[in-house]
């Protein structure tokens, strides 16, 4: 006898409002201990970073903190839709340093289905300008020091982090 199973996890709006809720706390965290970002700034870039998330175009977010131009810290949240085996945890941890000539950079990945047209229909709606980048995201020169996982239903973000 042969028997076959399948499960589908799936999640809706309010599990991504929930795990972005935790990533707002992070970045709120972030910009208050570094003082690299406004609390205006800290919540246009958190609205876009919820808006990106629920339209399925949130790939990944990238907060790194530079003193004079050299990585002392960074963050990654990588965007799971499969999370239904992710404990989520609190938000926040160590607090970051305030360091000489601060500098907070966010870098936001995008899914496929973020296509010149999305793009452009989305525009007006976001609060930041977003630009290219090429800043290189891989913290090669910074240990990894551990993260957390942030999820509801089916919907995730996994937290890694870095430091010097």
């Amino acid at each position: 006898m042969t028997q076959t199973a399948s499960a589908t996890a799936t999640y809706t709006v309010l599990d991504i409002e929930k795990v972005v809720r935790r990533v707002k706390a992070d970045l709120v965290m972030i910009a208050d201990s570094t003082g690299g970002w406004t609390s205006e700034k800290t919540q246009h870039y958190a609205h876009d970073v919820e808006l990106l998330a629920k339209a399925g175009f949130l790939r990944y977010v990238d907060v790194t903190l530079l003193s004079n131009g050299i990585e002392v810290k960074a963050t990654r949240f990588d965007v799971d839709t499969e999370a239904g085996g992710l404990t989520s945890s609190r938000p926040g941890g160590v607090l970051w340093p305030r360091v000489v000539a601060a500098e907070l950079r966010i870098v936001l990945g995008y899914t496929s289905a973020y296509t010149l047209a999305a793009r452009e229909a989305m525009k007006s709606k976001l609060n930041v300008g977003w630009i290219t980048s090429t800043a290189d995201t891989s913290h090669g020169a910074l240990k990894a020091a551990g993260g957390r996982d942030y999820a509801s239903n089916a919907y995730g973000m996994q937290r890694r982090d870095w430091a010097a």
